[in-house]
C-alpha cells in the first residue's frame, strides 16, 4: 500500500509540474515538486512530533507545535531556496534558519522564567530543525533539480538495502554488526543489503535512461546504490541510538506494521544530503570532456 501511494504521489507530482499556474503565481507554470513538498512537510510534522516524544522521554520538554514549526522551516529553507542566489546568500539563509531555530528554542525554554533545562531544549529544537527539517529538505532539492523519478530512485536504493539486509540476515546472518545498539543486525545482512541496493541502483539508472528521464552510466548507479545502502544503515542505527537512549521501542504508532514515521524514513534521512551532492558529481562526470569516463555504458 505504501509503494502504491508513493507511485501515485510521484505521478501526480509529474502531472502538475509544468501545468499552467494561477494568475496570482509569480511564474506562468507550476514549479516542480509541489506534491513532493506537500508530502515531505506532512512527513516532517509527524516525524518532528515523534522526535519530540523521544526527547520528552529524556525530560527535554519540547511541545509538538514547536517541533513541527522548526521542521517545516528546515524543509522550506533547503528545498525552496532560490536557485539563482548570488554568492553566499543561500548559505547565509540556511545558517540564519539554524541560528533562528536555536534562539527560538531558548526563548521557548525560558517562557516561564525558569532556566532549568534551557540548554537541552535549545539543542533539542536545533536537532529537530536539522534532522527532521533540513536533511529531509534535501529530497525536495533533488526533486527541484531532477525528475521525481530520480528522487524515487534514491529512495528505492535505500529501502532495497533495508529489505535485502533483512532477508539476508534472517537467512544466513551469524556475525553481529553492533550488538550493543542493534542486536538483530549482522554483517551478512549489511553485505546482502548493500548488494541489493547496488543492483537496484544500476537497474534504476537503466530504467531512467530508457524512459528518457536521466542518462547516466548504470555503473554509476551501482556504485551510488551500494554507498546509499551503507549510509542508510547508518541512518537506521542513528534512530536506534535515539530510541535506546530514551528507552522507547518505536518512535510512534502512526504507520501500522512499521511503528512511526521515523522508523520508516530514518535511513533516507541520512542519505538525502549525500545523495544530492553525489548526483551532482555524477552529472559533472557525465558531461562531455569530463576527466573520468565510466568503463561501461
Amino acid at each position: 500500500m505504501l509503494i502504491v501511494a508513493i507511485l501515485l504521489f510521484a505521478w501526480l507530482d509529474e502531472v502538475i509540474d509544468g501545468m499552467k499556474a494561477p494568475a496570482s503565481f509569480p511564474q506562468d507554470t507550476m514549479p516542480p515538486g509541489v506534491v513532493v513538498a506537500t508530502v515531505l512537510m506532512f512527513i516532517g510534522v509527524v516525524g518532528a512530533h515523534e522526535v519530540a516524544r523521544i526527547l520528552r522521554a529524556k525530560s527535554v520538554m519540547i511541545h509538538t507545535w514547536l517541533a513541527a514549526t522548526v521542521a517545516v522551516l528546515g524543509i522550506l529553507v533547503v528545498g525552496l531556496a532560490p536557485s539563482d542566489s548570488a554568492g553566499t546568500t543561500g548559505f547565509a539563509v540556511a545558517l540564519s534558519s539554524v541560528a533562528g531555530s536555536f534562539v527560538f528554542g531558548l526563548l521557548y525554554a525560558i517562557r516561564s522564567k525558569q532556566v532549568d533545562g534551557a540548554i537541552f531544549v535549545g539543542a533539542g529544537v536545533l536537532l529537530i530543525h536539522v534532522y527532521m527539517g533540513m536533511m529531509l529538505g534535501f529530497l525536495l532539492l533533488i526533486r527541484r533539480d531532477h525528475s521525481v523519478w530520480m528522487m524515487l530512485w534514491v529512495l528505492a536504493c535505500v529501502k532495497s538495502c533495508d529489505i535485502g539486509a533483512f532477508f539476508t540476515g534472517t537467512a544466513i546472518g551469524k556475525h553481529k554488526l553492533i550488538v550493543w545498539l542493534s542486536p538483530k543486525k549482522t554483517w551478512e545482512g549489511l553485505i546482502g543489503g548493500m548488494v541489493t541496493s547496488g543492483v537496484v541502483g544500476g537497474l534504476g539508472f537503466v530504467a531512467l535512461s530508457a524512459a528518457g528521464y536521466e542518462d547516466y552510466s548504470p555503473w554509476y548507479g551501482v556504485v551510488l546504490g551500494v554507498i546509499f545502502g551503507a549510509i542508510g544503515q547508518a541512518g537506521d542505527l542513528t534512530a536506534s541510538l535515539f530510541k535506546r537512549d530514551a528507552g522507547v521501542k518505536d518512535a510512534g504508532s502512526s504507520v501500522p506494521g512499521f511503528g512511526g514515521v521515523l522508523d520508516l524514513i530514518d535511513s533516507p534521512l541520512l542519505v538525502a544530503p549525500f545523495a544530492y551532492w553525489a548526483i551532482r558529481i555524477v552529472m559533472d562526470l557525465s558531461q562531455p570532456g569530463a576527466d573520468f569516463v565510466p568503463p561501461i555504458g
